[in-house]
């Protein structure tokens, strides 16, 4: 399947700490290879942080940085939110966002899975 018979899988992180910066690392590394196994392209579009100055180890030149998570998780040019924050909150009430319109979330919040993994 060509990359270019389907659009792009837009994707918002919430959350840049180790994980986040993790998963934009093993991304760019690994990208032709996931494309291709999705049979399309695969974009991460934007990511929110608390803090926009701080220095990173990724690299972050084309995506959109956010100070405002509610804004990632609900925004018209992501498919797919991947909630990367720990703890209950605010992770819940993003996550129930993106749900309410019908985004797909990945998490690994352990905590939010526990408390509210049957909601």
């Amino acid at each position: 399947m060509s990359n270019n018979t389907l659009p792009p899988v837009r994707i918002g992180i919430l959350g840049l700490g180790t994980v986040g910066q993790g998963v934009v690392r093993v991304w760019r590394r690994n990208r032709a290879e996931l494309e291709s196994r999705a049979g399309r392209q695969i974009e991460i579009v934007k990511v929110a942080t608390r803090d926009l100055t701080k220095e990173r180890d990724c690299d972050l030149s084309d995506i959109e940085l956010s100070n405002d998570t509610l804004a990632v998780a609900t925004a018209s040019d992501v498919d797919i939110v991947l909630e990367l924050l720990g703890g209950e909150n605010p992770a819940k009430s993003l996550v129930e966002a993106a749900l309410k319109l019908q985004k797909p979330v990945i998490t690994a919040n352990k905590a939010l899975l526990a408390l509210h993994g049957n909601e």
